[in-house]
């Protein structure tokens, strides 16, 4: 029987079992979404382990009422919004909602080769300019989940979720033409 799956006839997972197979299938999303709420390397770092946390708490009073992916989401995306949250109490100001960007932040180096780096790094610097919900939207976009499981994490409508995505993707389109298809 594959890893992770339970048949009718047998037992759910025990919490360890559970907590450690979801860590083992989602921990690299667990790191990316860290990165895409926290700036600072070591507070990433930090969320990361308070997600794990977090994660393994939850399998205590899972019941399978969404699938596992899911359930991983909607824990990470909570306590990293938490985790903004918190930084915000700590200090004041500079998140923006998704109608208020009007600019992506600037790339780091200008003179730097235009690269998937450089691209990436701006996309996570317009990503951590958004308010904690339109920010959890486009991260579990970025990880493909669908309208429907991101509306499952979020408690979001699809049809919400598609607008939010749509809106972001228009702004990062506009933002990210290169200068010679402006003329």
């Amino acid at each position: 029987m594959a890893r992770g799956h339970t048949t009718l006839n047998s037992p759910p997972p025990s919490q360890d079992e559970a907590y450690r197979e979801a860590a083992e299938t989602y921990g690299g999303a667990i790191v990316r979404l860290a990165r895409g709420y926290e700036r600072d390397a070591d507070l990433a770092r930090d969320l990361v382990q308070d997600i794990h946390a977090a994660l393994w708490r939850s399998f205590a009073y899972f019941e399978r009422q969404c699938s596992v992916r899911s359930w991983v989401y909607r824990i990470a995306h909570n306590v990293a919004v938490s985790h903004v949250q918190a930084a915000l109490r700590r200090k004041s100001g500079g998140l923006v909602e998704l109608d208020e960007i009007d600019t992506l932040a600037a790339p780091d180096n200008p003179e730097a080769d235009v690269g998937e780096a450089q691209a990436s790094q701006r996309l996570l610097s317009t990503i951590h300019r958004l308010k904690p919900a339109d920010r959890q939207v486009m991260l579990l976009y970025l990880e493909d989940l669908t309208a429907a499981e991101i509306g499952e994490v979020t408690g979001l409508s699809p049809g919400a979720v598609a607008t939010r995505i749509s809106r972001v993707k228009s702004l990062l389109a506009e933002s990210f033409q290169s200068p010679e298809t402006e003329r």
